[in-house]
């Protein structure tokens, strides 16, 4: 039995092994060091967007959360300021794409939704996408760390992993305490 011809010739670019950047990473330590570069890049430009997501909410519980969060990532800022001393690196970020993407989507749900809890159902939506970002992203940073041997960049990236789990109870506990069901109750009083 013969196999069946490809269709076009020509291979899809999906299945294609991708060849490395000259400036690639081709250890352990330099993964862990290019990704630390992307999340304190990301942490600061988090520093720029959550005011505009507290001045955008309305349910004053949701607007206090996303503005201690603020202060909470300026600690985390300074926290991944320690570790690249640590490490002996440059705390110069390099763009991370993942979070320009979720603070644009965060955007584009703001821009998509009336001022309410519908917007704040939105917010905290998009803030929970930006923590499980962040959450797992810490998690492989301290797996990195321990697997390295540097114990205490491990332990401040592990405290800060535990922040970022504890915002995102947060932000869940105030969907479903109140906000969510603001929402669905807005639309139903609407249908009438």
């Amino acid at each position: 039995m013969k196999s069946p011809k490809p269709s076009s010739g020509t291979k899809s670019s999906s299945n294609r092994k991708v060849e490395p950047k000259s400036s690639a990473a081709e250890g352990l330590r330099e993964l862990f060091v290019d990704s630390l570069k992307d999340i304190i890049y990301a942490e600061r430009a988090l520093l720029k967007s959550l005011p505009k997501m507290a001045k955008n909410a309305t349910e004053p519980k949701l607007v206090q959360a996303i503005e201690e969060h603020v202060a909470v990532t300026e600690g985390q800022v300074a926290r991944l300021d320690r570790v690249f001393e640590i490490l002996g690196e440059s705390n110069r970020g390099k763009k991370c794409d993942a979070i320009e993407g979720l603070i644009k989507e965060g955007e584009g749900i703001m821009e998509e939704t009336q001022i309410g809890p519908v917007r704040d159902a939105g917010i905290i939506a998009a803030s929970q996408k930006i923590e499980h970002y962040e959450i797992a992203t810490y998690g492989t940073l301290v797996a990195f760390a321990q697997t390295l041997g540097e114990e205490e960049a491990a332990q401040l990236l592990s405290e800060t992993l535990a922040e970022e789990k504890e915002a995102d109870v947060i932000l869940t506990e105030s969907a479903y305490n109140s906000i969510n069901f603001d929402a669905a109750d807005q639309a139903e009083n609407e249908e009438e």
